[in-house]
């Protein structure tokens, strides 16, 4: 089952994080090689990536646990 975004710690958010980044790297190589699949996975990817930095940022101002 997937583990929303709420439910992790600050922790578990940043590993997360760098996990994206890094596919996010992977995708853009692909993308100028000429071998990416799913386009569409670089804006998910990205949108993804800030929605977890918004989720951080919440933290660590106080106004999420």
């Amino acid at each position: 089952m997937k583990k929303s975004y709420k439910d992790m710690t600050k922790a578990e958010l940043i590993a997360k994080r760098d996990e994206l980044a890094k596919d996010l790297l992977n995708l853009r190589m692909e993308k100028v090689l000429g071998y990416l699949d799913n386009p569409i996975a670089l804006r998910t990817t990205r949108r993804n990536i800030a929605r977890l930095n918004t989720r951080i940022h919440a933290i660590e101002i106080g106004i999420d646990k």
